[in-house]
């Protein structure tokens, strides 16, 4: 379960600031642009993308910090 949940924040962490990049370079660094998907078909985050894909990052690097609390807490 913690490997999942480490894996899990290490993808969101990762795309969400692959998707900063694509936002910030008008669509030139398209590598792991799964947050596209989100950002893009959500109305309410129109104008919002950069700020939705820093909460993406924010939310995967918490996910992954707190599967490493878990790991240790466990031992």
């Amino acid at each position: 379960m913690r490997k999942l949940l480490e894996w899990v924040g290490a993808g969101l962490a990762l795309g969400g600031v692959a998707g900063v990049l694509r936002e910030l370079t008008d669509g030139w660094f398209g590598l792991l642009g799964f947050t596209r998907l989100l950002t893009e078909n959500v109305g309410l985050l129109h104008g919002y993308e950069i700020h939705a894909n820093v909460a993406i990052a924010a939310l995967g690097a918490s996910i992954a910090a707190a599967a490493g609390r878990l790991g240790r807490a466990a031992a």
